[in-house]
């Protein structure tokens, strides 16, 4: 007895040649996403081993005070107070001591390391963004995301975010409806059977890289903003407003975005011992991760911000507000009262970065990437084989399959897309492109086709 299929047969053929084209033409741009992700993995690792000078300092001895490793800091750069300070988290690591400078980019800072116990300068570099990474890591952060390209180079990293969960949906659907056949493939055909048994098995990974992914996204991760400040989904952060002691939202992709403090030229003057007093207050104030960014105020109505920067298991985001003159808690954030949406979110973004769980992240973020770059080839490979096979003949269009769907279907599924469009322009904007081209093909084809069937005419 025939199995019975899950949609209609036009319905099936639609999925699996929009499936087909749309693996096709977004699958180098999946490929380039996947290959410069597996790059940023490891690049926690290869930053440790670049920078080891400048990030490793004296293991054992008396850590000096907070206030004498800036003022070594300020000396060796001549400069003013800091924007930000991080202290050594661990015996043997260095002080991270951000300065602004004029002729560095938007998100960067200056970075000094100083060795808490020696004071002696262990390295300069350049930092980006909140997260503070080095050189080697900024360029591979922002190669994965927008090929060194700006803001235009963005789309690309978009649309592939756009497509991806439709392609892994998309591939479930012809999976289930194929799993039987595929069982029975031998020889070159097993291919395909590979090809959707590792899409299978890759789908959570895919559908988790695809939803993160979006959320960093330029018009896509606006809209999805939009919805969740609509729904009361944002991320709680301490205010530092001395008049209002409330909380605003946070962008919990400034680690990755590269969203920082920038250079004020109203900032008051600070004694550096109130750094020492900020991060005794933190540590009172229940402040417990060994990560912490101090952070000054930024104009006489401010106030100081604590913030925990320790985002491995289990996460660690609290954070103070303190005044300036008394060094009391005027407001303080703590991820356990976070919504579940937010918590969702901080948890979603610091897997896509492979933070969470520390190394063990990484591996499976590296096995995931490696998993869709074996994906993209195989694809590839079987595309060849049927442009091998097809003998010039021509490749089927989508259009085929529309013409034979019923009215209500095609109904249903011109509002999905545009409601899709709407809230993934990317992707919109690309599959119209698509289908146009698409139309044109299948025009083309039957013209060509009704010129061969035409009876000649008697002289």
């Amino acid at each position: 007895m025939a199995r019975r299929s899950l949609f209609s047969k036009p319905l099936m053929l639609l999925i699996s040649r929009l499936h087909f084209y749309v693996g096709l033409l977004v699958g180098p741009f999946i490929l380039v996403a996947a290959l410069s992700g597996i790059a940023y993995v490891i690049s926690p690792a290869l930053e440790a081993w670049v920078y080891q000078d400048a990030l490793q300092g004296t293991q054992q001895g008396d850590v000096q005070p907070l206030s004498a490793q800036i003022a070594a800091a300020q000396d060796y750069l001549d400069s003013a107070s800091p924007d930000a300070v991080r202290p050594a988290p661990e015996p043997g690591d260095t002080t991270r001591i951000m300065f602004s400078d004029p002729v560095l980019g938007p998100s960067q800072h200056n970075a000094v390391f100083v060795d808490p116990v020696t004071l002696n300068i262990t390295g300069e570099a350049k930092v980006y963004g909140t997260s503070g990474i080095l050189p080697l890591r900024t360029q591979i952060d922002l190669f994965h995301r927008q090929l060194l390209l700006g803001d235009t180079g963005r789309l690309y990293s978009e649309l592939a975010a756009s497509w991806l969960w439709v392609m892994a949906l998309g591939g479930i659907v012809l999976w289930l409806n194929r799993r039987h056949a595929l069982k029975a493939k031998q020889g070159p055909r097993r291919l395909a059977k590979r090809h959707a048994t590792l899409g299978v098995v890759l789908t959570a990974g895919l559908l988790l890289f695809s939803a993160t992914g979006l959320t960093w996204s330029q018009w896509a991760g606006g809209n999805i903003a939009e919805l969740r400040h609509a729904w009361g989904w944002n991320t709680p952060s301490v205010s530092t407003d001395l008049a209002a002691g409330d909380t605003t939202p946070q962008d919990e992709h400034a680690e990755h975005r590269g969203h920082a403090q920038t250079a004020n030229t109203q900032a008051p003057a600070v004694y550096l011992i109130t750094f020492d007093h900020a991060l005794h207050a933190a540590r009172q104030a229940g402040l417990e991760a060994d990560r912490l960014q101090i952070t000054p105020p930024a104009s006489p109505d401010q106030a100081w911000r604590v913030a925990e920067i320790d985002r491995r298991w289990p996460t660690q985001v609290d954070e103070v507000a303190l005044h300036p003159r008394t060094m009391a808690v005027i407001d303080r954030t703590d991820f356990a009262t976070f919504p579940l949406a937010a918590k969702l979110t901080r948890w979603g973004i610091d897997l896509h970065m492979g933070v969470l769980f520390g190394t063990i992240n990484q591996l499976v973020l590296g096995v995931l990437a490696a998993g869709i770059v074996v994906l993209v080839v195989w694809g590839y490979t079987l595309w060849w084989r049927r442009v091998s096979r097809s003998s010039g003949h021509r490749f089927p269009t989508v259009s085929e399959p529309w013409a034979l769907l019923p009215p209500g279907t095609k109904l249903g599924l011109v509002g999905v897309a545009l409601a899709l469009g709407m809230a993934l322009p990317v992707l919109g904007v690309s599959l119209a492109l698509f289908a146009c081209i698409d139309a044109l093909r299948w025009a083309a084809i039957k013209r060509r086709q009704s010129m061969c069937i035409r009876p000649n005419t008697p002289r």
